[in-house]
């Protein structure tokens, strides 16, 4: 498990692990200034920030993030964040 330190919009966080960022697979949230980024953004920063999380990595992107499935106890944030993606 992680600790999340830093929620950075509606699809990608950090951790206290010192590993890279943490997109959320099959989940693309709208980008800053574009409509829906608050509501996605907050919607994350409720779920995960200052909380443990298990994570499960499938990949990482061209920016280097890891692309995974994020878990807070049993619930599955990527299936909470589909509803927020454009």
């Amino acid at each position: 498990m992680e600790y999340v330190t830093n929620v950075i919009d509606g699809d990608t966080f950090e951790t206290s692990s010192g590993h890279p960022r943490v997109r959320l697979a099959n989940v693309n949230t709208p980008e800053r200034g574009a409509p829906g980024y608050a509501a996605a953004k907050n919607a994350l920063t409720r779920l995960v920030l200052n909380k443990y999380v298990t994570i499960q990595t499938n990949a990482h992107d061209v920016y280097g993030r890891r692309v995974a499935h994020v878990w807070v106890g049993s619930t599955h944030v990527n299936a909470i964040m589909k509803q927020y993606s454009r």
